[in-house]
């Protein structure tokens, strides 16, 4: 692995001196303070990682779970099993986690600041030993460095909604690298600690749940204002859109560039629309998304990952991304069967779709430990018969108040088959 330079600027209010982070030794593993020897120069810049032939990869075929990622079915056929880790991997469903928030009881003090971020991205994984850990953020991160601010009060709130065209101009181009280089850090830091053990994972915001939550000023149940909008004022909807999605697909790419391996796309409310305006007010902006990144960064894998989406699941498949995450509803055979007739349909090749879920999370918050085993048995069963590339997760994020053993469960069984 070597490095690159980026902007100076660590988090909020927050600046270093400059840190070989691709130096960095972790020297004291604890939850409350982690003390790290670090490679310091005279610069002002702050170097982070990027993948080369020589990196640390280059002595293997890589981590298991990046292999699925780009369709090697046979790293399956070698471990016996499905990769597998958790949306909401890292969170308040663990009690460290929550003695955390009580020490650092604001969200974006923890998320904005790459000594937490990288310590929460990590807490799962040293409980749990998933084969993937994924960075601890929210989607909502990169809006500042587009002039869009917002608050967290607990719920994300946008002070100044965006509702028309001079709104919408205002949404500027986002300099991932200035705004969120805290994120970069962590990446960077998680990859030099993971090694081969797990792949590390970024992920990125939807255009449409990125316009839903700046139009509405926040979280919403009706998204009145957000149709609205696009009714009424369909220029402007549709530029904040294009304005976002470009964003996102520069987002991504500098994920991929500080570390990550893969990067997932949440629409967490695209799957409240109809099929119709599926088509008209999401669709079209995730695939500016994908291809825009295949563009610039054409070997990362991408997951799309849109919440309740078995209506429109066979658009979702169609906009072709390497990874879809499935839904519980409908069961997984018709859901492959969906998906794969769909990217036929859209030219691609549906034997190198790769699959991810679908466990429903409902399982893991009310379910015994048995049942969780079960569940995990019988997904893992249906994606064998199937033959398909698969990836062991939820249908969506882990639910508040489920029980850290039932998760606990959830990875022993998934680990455990491989010795059947």
């Amino acid at each position: 692995m070597h490095c690159s330079t980026v902007s100076p600027k660590i988090g909020p209010q927050h600046t270093r001196p400059c840190v070989k982070l691709c130096s960095l030794e972790v020297t004291k593993k604890n939850y409350n303070k982690i003390s790290l020897v670090a490679v310091h120069s005279s610069s002002k810049e702050i170097s982070t990682c990027s993948s080369s032939k020589d990196n640390m990869m280059s002595s293997s075929k890589g981590p298991f779970l990046a292999r699925i990622l780009k369709g090697d079915i046979s790293a399956a056929k070698e471990a016996g099993r499905s990769p597998v880790w958790l949306m909401r991997q890292a969170g308040r469903y663990q009690k460290i986690y929550r003695d955390l928030c009580l020490r650092v009881p604001n969200f974006r003090d923890r998320s904005e600041n790459a000594d937490l971020a990288y310590d929460i991205s990590l807490q799962p994984f040293r409980s749990f030993q998933p084969d993937g850990v994924i960075l601890f953020s929210d989607i909502l991160t990169p809006l500042p460095g587009m002039n869009v601010p917002f608050l967290m009060t607990p719920s994300p709130v946008i002070p100044s909604p965006i509702r028309d065209m001079r709104g919408v101009q205002t949404v500027g181009v986002l300099d991932p690298a200035t705004a969120v280089p805290f994120v970069g850090e962590t990446l960077c830091r998680l990859r030099a600690e993971v090694k081969d053990d797990a792949a590390v994972l970024g992920f990125v915001g939807a255009p449409f749940t990125l316009a839903s939550y700046i139009i509405e000023g926040g979280v919403t149940r009706t998204f009145a204002e957000t149709r609205k909008m696009a009714a009424n004022h369909p220029e402007a909807f549709h530029e904040l859109q294009r304005r976002l999605a470009s964003n996102v697909a520069r987002y991504a790419c500098y994920q991929a560039d500080q570390g990550a391996q893969a990067v997932q796309i949440f629409d967490s409310w695209a799957g409240v629309l109809s099929s119709e305006e599926f088509d008209s007010l999401a669709a079209p902006y995730l695939k500016k998304v994908i291809d825009e990144v295949r563009r610039m960064r054409p070997d990362l894998p991408l997951i799309l990952f849109v919440k309740n989406c078995g209506h429109v699941l066979g658009k979702v498949a169609a906009l072709c991304p390497d990874v879809v995450s499935l839904p519980h509803d409908p069961p997984m055979e018709a859901a492959v069967r969906i998906c794969k007739e769909a990217v036929m349909r859209a030219g691609g090749d549906p034997e190198k779709l790769v699959f991810q879920g679908n466990v429903d999370p409902e399982i893991l918050l009310k379910g015994t430990k048995l049942e969780v085993e079960r569940a995990v048995r019988d997904t893992v069963a249906r994606a064998k018969a199937l033959g398909i590339c698969h990836i062991l997760n939820l249908s969506h994020g882990i639910l508040k108040g489920t029980p850290e053993e039932n998760v606990e469960r959830f990875f022993q069984v998934a680990k455990e088959i491989k010795n059947e």
